[in-house]
């Protein structure tokens, strides 16, 4: 299996907080995009790992920067060329729990599977490329025509279950993660996880 993660985004929302990409934050003394890298070959030993970027600070132990042809929307983040069989797209701005990577190496997949929560989705795993990119294509043409408002993630699921556009339903072909797995588009996203894990640190230090 393939796993690619993508990294490749402008991060408006982060704002170049304390100087560094929002990828390359610590949680718990490791970065997130260190801690995906880790989890993907623990979990999945002898994957392949690609971290999709034009950053050179993005090279990692365990996996292959890659720089994608084409970025211009955040549909693109789906990196085109990259798009094949048994591959699986992670986000490189999330904190996945341990047990978050374990169900997503591990879930078996017929043609296009998410996973993620009512806020957002994590990861995609793929094994009918074709059947994917249909979709990625469809959502970015639908979009540059103006007849969406966002072309993520979130509408190639809408268009892959033919869903209405615009909310976010969970249906079928969506793995429902109720861990501590959550993605940071903001500052206030990683001072909120480092505040729990702070607490969380704490309440075992007291043997709580």
């Amino acid at each position: 299996m393939k796993y690619i993660i993508m990294a490749d985004g402008k991060g408006t929302r982060w704002g170049n907080y304390q100087d560094i990409p929002k990828h390359l934050i610590q949680i718990g003394g490791e970065t997130l995009l260190g801690r995906t890298v880790r989890l993907l070959n623990e979990k999945d030993p002898g994957c392949e790992v690609v971290i999709t970027s034009h950053d050179e600070r993005y090279e990692f132990e365990g996996a292959r920067r890659y720089e994608p042809k084409n970025n211009r929307l955040e549909i693109d983040r789906f990196t085109e060329e990259l798009i094949a069989d048994n591959i699986c797209f992670l986000y490189g701005d999330t904190y996945y729990s341990e047990e978050a990577v374990e169900t997503i190496t591990a879930e078996l997949v017929d043609d296009i599977l998410f996973f993620g929560n009512a806020r957002a989705i994590v990861a995609v795993k793929v094994a009918d490329g074709k059947l994917f990119k249909h979709h990625v294509d469809r959502v970015r043409a639908l979009f540059l025509e103006g007849k969406i408002e966002k072309c993520i993630g979130w509408q190639v699921y809408q268009s892959f279950l033919n869903l209405p556009f615009g909310e976010k339903k969970i249906d079928t072909k969506f793995i429902l993660l109720k861990d501590g797995t959550e993605d940071f588009n903001s500052p206030e996203d990683y001072n909120r996880r480092k505040s729990k894990c702070a607490e969380s640190s704490d309440m075992w230090a007291r043997g709580m």
